[in-house]
């Protein structure tokens, strides 16, 4: 019995990290201009962990470099008040990419696959949402920090050229602020597949925190950004589960997008590099988080915190809008109506 308490508790702190104290970003001014040509958001000020009611700042998002970018929306996609289409999916030319080494030169956006294309044909198969997707991460995939906004209109603005992403909104409206199962501060890799990490007041018996969000939504996209390190962690140990991850997420017919992380905990990027590998060896979207954040002020992280983990507020604000390019990206190519 003992030995078993024991197995217990080393497995909790295993599977437990990215802890967050409540620290007030002064620095951060309350408001600022947005120039025209820029993208904005509102986003909390403070850190998402100390928030019960998220206080917003607006100011503008750097627009990621031109080969990222989304074209504009051509006239003949679903009609967005028609929520309950039936949705194929139409091909369109796959650019292949860069191999997995020159990771860092991918764009933010994901070029689509030929694979994401087939995963979503059978998710229709299987009964998916089209209009639900999930998320599966850690502290900084928590709604305070990461597309909460999106679910409050008001809340937030596009400016001109970038207003079609609205309607990337209203397709998934109600996913962006909703606490998904397979989101949690300490999450990691390996938590989100261990049913000790399930919420017993809402998940089945022996169900894992990622199952129980994919049963709850049946979502037809999962972004994926597990950040959080451990002790003992290391690409390999991180390679494992997230194949596990990935390989659930195709299963249940869900397009799996990863994403890279802004930090270099490991210092060789290691993580990142086996985040690309693994997007080239299932043929799936991967979104370059990294080198979204790389124009900011020390590359999006939070220098504040001796940690070497956690992103800044303009990081966050980075993170949300290039977020829903990407889900703008996958449902206008790929989730197109009849």
């Amino acid at each position: 019995m003992k030995i078993a308490r024991k197995f217990i508790c080393f497995l909790l702190i295993f599977l437990s990290a990215c802890t967050t104290p409540a620290v007030m970003l002064s620095s951060i001014p309350t408001t600022t201009a947005a120039p025209q040509a820029q993208p904005i958001i509102s986003i909390p000020t403070q850190d998402p962990m100390s928030l019960s009611t998220p206080t917003v700042l607006v100011f503008p998002t750097p627009i990621p470099a031109a080969e990222t970018q989304i074209s504009p929306p051509e006239a003949t996609y679903v009609e967005m008040q028609n929520r309950t289409s039936v949705l194929t999916p139409t091909p369109i030319p796959i650019s292949p990419r860069l191999p997995a080494e020159k990771w860092q030169q991918w764009p933010v956006i994901p070029k689509l696959t030929a694979r994401t294309y087939a995963i979503y044909r059978q998710g229709l198969a299987q009964g998916i949402a089209p209009h639900s997707f999930a998320k599966v991460g850690d502290c900084q995939f928590v709604n305070a920090a990461f597309f909460g906004i999106y679910d409050k209109p008001g809340g937030y603005a596009f400016p001109q050229d970038y207003e079609y992403l609205q309607q990337t909104v209203d397709w998934f409206f109600g996913f962006f602020n909703r606490e998904s199962q397979a989101v949690r501060s300490g999450f990691n890799v390996a938590s989100v597949l261990t049913p000790l990490q399930a919420d017993p007041k809402i998940c089945l018996t022996g169900e894992t925190p990622i199952a129980c969000e994919f049963r709850l939504i049946r979502p037809g996209i999962a972004l994926i950004s597990m950040e959080t390190g451990f002790e003992g962690r290391t690409a390999a140990v991180y390679e494992k589960y997230m194949r596990r991850i990935i390989e659930y997420s195709i299963s249940q017919g869900a397009v799996p997008i990863l994403a890279t992380k802004a930090d270099n905990f490991e210092g060789d990027h290691s993580i990142n590099l086996t985040t690309a590998n693994l997007a080239v060896e299932y043929d799936i979207p991967l979104w370059n988080f990294w080198r979204a954040v790389q124009p900011l002020p020390d590359h999006g992280m939070d220098i504040s915190r001796p940690d070497n983990f956690h992103i800044s507020v303009e990081a966050w604000n980075v993170r949300s809008f290039t977020g829903l390019q990407v889900l703008d990206a996958i449902w206008r190519r790929v989730f197109k109506s009849r």
